[in-house]
This record gives C-alpha cells, structure tokens and sequence, in this order.
C-alpha cells in the first residue's frame, strides 16, 4: 500500500450498520463496529453512526466493548483505554424554524447526558462530536446554527437534485459543513455524476467542508447491487475513490466541472493513480501531503453499512 492512499483513506469510512442495506441490530452492529477497532484496518474507521433516539440502545449494547473499566469483553486488552469511541449522531429537526430550534435543544439535552455518562470509565468512554440532519432552507440552518456548543460538529443534509449552490452558501463561515446522499436501496437515490460535481464545486466555493452518506461500498464507479438479497436489482453506483480523488483535485489544484464529472463517470480503476508522493486520475496529480490537507479540511468522511466490503474490494484492486 502506497502513504497517497493510506492518506486518503484515512478515518474515511464512518460505520453505518444500523441502516440499509445492512440494517443490522443495534447489538450486531456494535460488535462489527468493534471488530474493525482492532483489526489492522483500524486506520480506516472513523465514528460510528447512529440515530439519536437509539442512543439509550447504544449504552446497553455496547457498554462492555467500549474502553474503560465496565467492559468484558474478549477484545478489552486490545483497546487502548485512553480512546473513547467517537459517534455522530443523527437528529430529526421540522421545517420551521421555531419547530426545529425547539427539537434542537431537546437533541442537545439528550446528546450532553450520553456524553456525561459516558466520560466516565466506569460506564464505558465515549463521545458524541458530530450530528447530522436534514435540512431545506438556509432559515433552518441559521437556527440550529445559534444554538450549536463549540464541541459539536454538524452536517446539513441538503437535496441536490435541485441548485444547492444557496443551501452550502449558508454554511459559508461557520464551524459546519455539508452532507451528500450519494445512494440508497433503490435506484432514484443515486444522484447523477452531474449533480455529485455541483455539490463539490458549490461546497469548494463556499468553502464548507463536506461528507457523503450511502451508496459508496465501492471504490470505483460501476454497476453493482442494490441490497444484499440474492435477487436484488442492480445500478450504476458511484465510487468512493470517483469522489475523493476527485474532491482532493477540487480542493488543491481548482480542477474544472467537467474534469470533476470525467473523474465522478470514471469506471477503469487503473485510471486512478497513487504512489507514495501523490495521488490522481489520469494526468491531474497533487501531492500527498496536499491530499492530507485536503481530506483535514474539505473531503472529510462518509458513511457506509459496511467496512469489510469497501476494504474487501481495495484488496481485489491490489491497492491493500
């Protein structure tokens, strides 16, 4: 493995195993989250999803696997006793504004009693930093931005089907980024190369940090799967090196919309180019500590139901 992917993939994949299309239990998916704690691919795992009104589930399950001195399970003695488990949670808030600034501060209440019980050794160390929600209008956002604590990060979801150039414009200044779907179990939640290369472009110009959700178990573009049914139907999907290698060229060198949609349509993983001082497509290269800087402050993660399978499909590549 090349330092250019290793740097690129670093803290990439936020572990989803509560959602579609893996929809794992609340026990199941904790068990697999910690599983990939202490595996060698450890480097490539970053928080752990999960909806804010499943948090208590959270604690019960997934108590004796965190780090401190409640826990007993068979992996405690590798786990660093030092480094809490890192969640971002996902919050539900209304259209309007007074609406979603009430449901806001009740998250808030709920979000600051996990994150008490859990500084605890006692109880298991963990830690919410990070919350997701959906949103439609920049009045929303401006609301749940006033009342934003310093410690918590937040994605805004927005639709991108239509121009979201207003929506990532009002996250411009402020301590936020933005949230693409770029997926799901059907077809129509796929949005197309096009539309992925107006959400980079719009967040680059805004200069809002981003992360991507759903639909990217695979490193490059191609028809695959939808579910893992036997007879699920299948459908173009983007890769998730398309998109990062294609924000991290967006970010550094300024590349143009129609090389972001050429690298977001590419299908031929030889195309993609990574060596131990830089990384690319094609002929457009940056350096890899330009790509570092690029994934701290722009390309920032995205969440997936699955971690094997990315990893599985790296290694089928030759790139792990």
């Amino acid at each position: 493995m090349t330092q250019s992917l290793r740097t690129l993939m670093t803290d990439l994949i936020d572990y989803a195993g509560l959602f579609p299309p893996a929809k794992l239990d609340m026990a199941k998916s904790v068990e697999a989250y910690n599983r990939c704690r202490v595996s060698d691919r450890e480097w490539m795992l970053g928080r752990f999803i999960c909806p804010l009104g499943r948090l208590r589930e959270f604690t019960r399950e997934a108590s004796v696997l965190l780090p401190g001195t409640a826990g007993t399970s068979g992996y405690r003695e590798m786990v660093d006793a030092g480094d809490p488990w890192r969640l971002s949670v996902l919050v539900d808030v209304p259209g309007e504004v007074d609406d979603a600034t009430a449901a806001f501060e009740q998250a808030l209440s709920t979000i600051d009693a996990f994150n008490e019980h859990h500084s605890r050794e006692e109880n298991g160390l963990a830690s919410i930093d990070m919350v997701e929600m959906k949103v439609t209008n920049p009045a929303t956002v401006d609301a749940v931005l006033d009342a934003m604590p310093e410690d918590l990060f937040p994605f805004f979801e927005f639709p991108v089907t239509t121009d979201c150039r207003g929506l990532v414009a009002s996250l411009s200044g402020s301590a936020a980024g933005a949230k693409i779907r770029t997926g799901g179990i059907v077809g129509d939640a796929f949005p197309t190369a096009a539309e992925v290369a107006a959400f980079l472009h719009a967040c680059h110009a805004a200069g809002v940090p981003f992360k991507a959700t759903a639909g990217l178990h695979h490193p490059v573009r191609g028809s695959y799967r939808l579910t893992y049914e036997p007879d699920s139907a299948c459908h173009n999907m983007h890769g998730f090196l398309n998109v990062f290698v294609a924000a991290a060229l967006l970010c550094v060198k300024g590349v143009d919309m129609h090389a972001t949609r050429s690298i977001l349509h590419e299908e031929d993983a030889s195309n993609f180019k990574f060596s131990e001082g830089v990384l690319g497509w094609k002929n457009f290269l940056v350096e890899t500590a330009q790509a570092a800087k690029a994934r701290e402050t722009f390309a920032l993660s995205y969440g997936s139901c699955s971690f094997d399978e990315p990893v599985e499909d790296l290694q089928r590549l030759g790139l792990l």
